[in-house]
């Protein structure tokens, strides 16, 4: 099986867009690097064909920051399977109040955010490799 990919937005511009892309850092690169890996959305939206090679027909997890969920709708059209939507204005929902940061910069609870958000990314990648694992 080839690695999950775990797509972030490009966010630019607010927290929301932050958070989504350093949750799929931490899943890519600390938590489950032997599962998971990223592609830059801009590459996939621009048809790069290094991106979307490594997205068609794949295993796909998008990560937005918003309702307008720009990743899901990229790679959709880029042809990838899309197991499972996250998006981090939905995380934000279950710490109301809490200043997680700004477009550059999360503060200390918006990092507390980010990891329980990544752990949650994570515990998705797992059960999509266990799934194809089972059916493989």
């Amino acid at each position: 099986m080839s690695k999950v990919k775990v797509i972030a937005c490009s966010g630019i511009g607010k927290v929301f867009g932050l958070m989504t892309r350093e949750a799929t850092l931490q899943v890519t690169n600390n938590l489950l690097p032997e599962n998971a890996e990223t592609v830059c959305l801009a590459h996939v939206v621009t048809g790069e064909s290094d991106a979307t090679e490594k997205v068609k027909g794949c295993t796909c997890i998008t990560v937005d920051g918003c309702p307008a969920l720009c990743s899901a709708k990229s790679v959709e059209q880029a042809g990838g399977i899309i197991k499972a939507k996250f998006r981090s204005v939905d995380e934000m929902r279950n710490h109301r109040g809490v200043d997680a940061g700004s477009a550059t910069a999360l503060t200390d609870d918006g990092w507390k955010i980010v990891d329980e958000f990544a752990e949650k990314i994570a515990a998705k990648v797992t059960e999509l490799v266990e799934e194809e694992q089972n059916n493989g």
